[in-house]
């Protein structure tokens, strides 16, 4: 799986700056510097440069005891204005909780980032199973249901770009491993409403997942239930996509409300005026 984003060229400082930061979030724990030289396209010099104004600025902290990088303290309020206003999550909330307590299976609410999935919420089973996905992780889209399901509602320029940027990684032996694999799967998906993910990311772990639109169908992020085949099958766990849709159309509605507040009430003054 990667979890690099592709360079944009003319990204200038910034964009290397950005590359660092996702370098030593990538580790998932406080890295020394020899570690991020190690596996930086960077010179000593410039990384070295980079991580000073980046801990200066607050976005990365340096344990000078342990002589370690983590991301800061300012990364975090940044991730809490991104969360509340960026992010499906608030709206979702009470949608998640609703239907992670009716099914007691694990369910995830994702959006797409840089053409891969970022999970942004996840209720966990009532008997939860070990699985990859948290909240906040980055995972491939060719091979997990929602990362499909988001995909297949992406208009054509976008998902040529999607599509052209998955890796097609191997993870287990029901992963779709070419686009033209991952493009039939797109077209079933839209012909039937929802994506499944049969083993295809993990052994053991399979779900079902629904696109999040708007009612003008643009596509804002996909939710899933996500079950072990320890204890069932997916004809089984397909009898929940009746439900799934209907959270996923209620997200949708609420998120179209609370995203553009100011459409709405444009549009409410316009028709008062013109009575």
């Amino acid at each position: 799986m990667g979890g690099e984003q592709t360079p944009v060229a003319g990204d200038g400082t910034i964009g290397k700056a950005c590359d660092v930061l996702d370098q030593v979030a990538a580790f998932a724990r406080p890295v020394r510097f020899a570690e991020l030289l190690e596996s930086s396209d960077f010179p000593k010099a410039t990384l070295y440069r980079f991580l000073q104004t980046l801990t200066n600025q607050g976005m990365l902290s340096y344990d000078p005891d342990r002589q370690t990088y983590t991301p800061g303290l300012r990364l975090v309020r940044l991730a809490h204005a991104a969360w509340t206003q960026s992010s499906l999550a608030p709206i979702a909330r009470p949608f998640l909780d609703a239907l992670s307590a009716e099914t007691g299976e694990t369910v995830h609410l994702a959006q797409l980032d840089a053409s891969q999935v970022l999970y942004v919420d996840k209720r966990n089973a009532a008997q939860p199973v070990e699985m990859y996905s948290q909240a906040g992780k980055v995972g491939p889209a060719y091979c997990t249901g929602v990362g499909k399901a988001m995909m297949a509602y992406l208009d054509e320029t976008a998902l040529d770009r999607a599509v052209s940027q998955q890796s097609y990684h191997k993870f287990t032996d029901k992963t779709l491993t070419s686009e033209a694999a991952l493009r039939a799967d797109l077209d079933l998906i839209r012909s039937r409403g929802y994506a499944i993910d049969d083993e295809e990311h993990e052994p053991g772990i399979i779900c079902i997942a629904c696109p999040i639109l708007t009612s003008g169908g643009r596509m804002l992020g996909a939710i899933s239930v996500t079950g072990s085949t320890e204890r069932m099958n997916f004809q089984q766990l397909e009898t929940w996509v009746p439900r799934v849709r209907r959270v996923a159309d209620q997200i949708g509605t609420e998120a179209q409300t609370w995203r553009f507040p100011e459409t709405r009430l444009n549009a409410d003054k316009d028709r008062i005026q013109a009575t």
